[in-house]
């Protein structure tokens, strides 16, 4: 059987390359990753216009091709439903993808005022108020979802497709010093510390300082 492909974007930047990745990682899915080089237009594109579909993460397994967030998600799940991707509980999974969906379509102003940048460090950072909104909303989430199925994920014990599309949240929160109550910052703290996320954030170390277009206001 061949070995499944990822095609995904820059690690420091590539808010929807690490949503599909880690999915893949949470799956447990044997890939080979293919990055798009930086000056490629396609990952400019993906990390640029801020959008939930584009065919950056792209996942090849079987002769299928998947390139939606979301689908790559939904996908994975079929094909690894041991992993836990979705709750079981059916109740559950519906909450679950209400969130995700939330995700993959809303919160613009959130990624547009604060743009994945995993090496960067910005104390003191001037969240504006529509981008404060969303983040209002992300955290009234993540509280609500960790009330409810008891933690220490979004839905429950084991991380799932909710975390994946959030931790790219969770590194903005933490690039431009967004203030969290105890339980948020310790939710942050729980994702980044996953092995797939620490895996992630090296080699995010190792990509070059700034890609200029990101030097632009959003």
């Amino acid at each position: 059987m061949a070995r499944a492909i990822l095609t995904i974007s820059s690690k420091n930047y590539g808010a929807w390359a690490l949503r599909g990745w880690l999915m893949a990682k949470l799956a447990g899915l044997d890939f080979t990753e293919k990055v798009i080089p930086p000056d490629d237009p396609v990952m400019k594109a993906e990390i640029l216009l801020l959008s939930s579909s584009m065919l950056v993460p792209s996942l090849q397994h079987n002769n299928v091709k998947v390139w939606d967030t979301l689908a790559i998600g939904e996908y994975l799940h079929e094909i690894k439903p041991q992993a836990n991707l979705l709750p079981a509980d059916v109740r559950a999974r519906a909450h679950c993808r209400a969130i995700c969906g939330e995700m993959h379509s809303g919160f613009s102003a959130m990624r547009g005022a604060l743009p994945m940048n995993i090496k960067g460090h910005f104390p003191g950072f001037k969240v504006w108020s529509r981008a404060q909104t969303d983040i209002d909303r992300v955290v009234a989430i993540w509280k609500e979802c960790l009330a409810t199925y008891g933690g220490p994920f979004l839905f429950g014990r084991l991380p799932g497709m909710a975390d994946a599309m959030y931790a790219p949240v969770v590194t903005r929160l933490l690039s431009y010093d967004v203030p969290l109550d105890e339980v948020c910052a310790a939710y942050c703290k729980r994702i980044m510390a996953l092995p797939a996320m620490q895996e992630w954030v090296a080699a995010a170390q190792t990509e070059p300082e700034e890609i200029d277009e990101l030097d632009a206001e959003f």
